[in-house]
């Protein structure tokens, strides 16, 4: 069976729903609340094993009541927390986020503990990383720890998927050791100073971070799906699939963690975007960020109802 780590983020969600995002010293009254687990990392762990492989969970919590539920609930999803560094000193971290009336979101992290996690916290997860084929990353850890990480992934042929979350400069140092790219626009964008609000101008800011080294750049672009750009070949586009969209919040883990297990089993490219898109719109249908998360098999009966 495939056997993915997942380096990263682990918050807790606290959920607001508003008629619309407030600009700067507006109030607003807002609705439904909720407490739901989260993070980038944490939810393309999840989300990757909802897919039916084997996923190691690499992060830091606080040792609070946050931190023991986020671990307690990756746990129930099959997911290896041996790896999960409980901090003394940080709380848990949370993200605060309001949900407008269209489902679009605007998203405050504090995090906490998560910046507590080091590169010694990756040496102690060796044992994971040595039977791994896919390392999982996004950028709400330190910068010297996703480095590491892609470090000790790249010296056991480990393959690398970063998604450059939230949007900042990176190093040629990181990029150099990245497989596959999977950022959106704006994070496209921010890596290259190039608009990206259309098809040609996603290729053209993913072919320049081709020429930083990244082997494979896949932009996703909202309702208008996702490009797959590689060196010397035609890009690959997978359209978007038309749902009613009531929570965005991890749409696009989503689409990472079922692409990101498509490609690690070896599935054509075309089918791995078309799964992650579909995993995508199945979670924007719905509430939360990890309940909102699809199966294997809720992708498959959705993908059959659009055949």
């Amino acid at each position: 069976m495939t056997k993915m780590v997942v380096v990263g983020s682990i918050n807790m969600d606290l959920v607001v729903r508003a008629p619309h995002i407030p600009i700067p010293g507006e109030t607003v009254l807002g609705s439904d609340f909720g407490t739901f687990p989260g993070g980038k990392g944490a939810n393309q762990a999840v989300a990757a094993a909802r897919q039916g492989v084997d996923v190691t969970m690499v992060g830091c919590v606080g040792e609070d009541a946050f931190g023991r539920q986020l671990v307690s609930g990756l746990r129930l999803e099959k997911i290896d927390t041996q790896f999960i560094h409980l901090d003394e000193t940080a709380p848990t971290g949370v993200a605060l986020i309001t949900l407008d009336a269209a489902g679009q979101n605007s998203i405050v992290v504090a995090s906490g503990a998560n910046y507590k996690l080091t590169p010694g916290h990756i040496h102690q997860a060796g044992p994971a990383f040595s039977n791994a084929s896919v390392l999982l990353l996004q950028l709400e850890s330190p910068l010297e720890t996703v480095i590491a990480a892609a470090q000790n992934a790249r010296a056991l042929g480990v393959k690398v998927i970063l998604n450059p979350a939230p949007a900042q400069a990176l190093p040629r140092e990181l990029l150099s050791l990245v497989d596959v790219l999977i950022p959106n626009e704006s994070e496209a964008s921010m890596l290259t100073g190039l608009p990206v609000a259309s098809l040609g101008q996603a290729e053209a800011a993913a072919r320049h971070l081709l020429d930083m080294g990244i082997r494979c750049v896949v932009v996703t672009l909202g309702p208008q799906g996702a490009l797959l750009v590689r060196p010397g070949q035609p890009p690959i586009h997978a359209l978007a699939f038309p749902v009613n969209v009531v929570d965005t919040t991890s749409a696009g883990d989503s689409f990472i963690g079922a692409f990101s297990v498509s490609l690690a089993d070896g599935l054509p490219l075309e089918i791995a975007l078309r799964r992650g898109c579909a995993a995508g719109a199945l979670a924007a249908t719905r509430h939360g960020a990890q309940p909102s998360i699809p199966t294997a098999s809720e992708i498959d009966q959705f993908l059959a109802r659009q055949a």
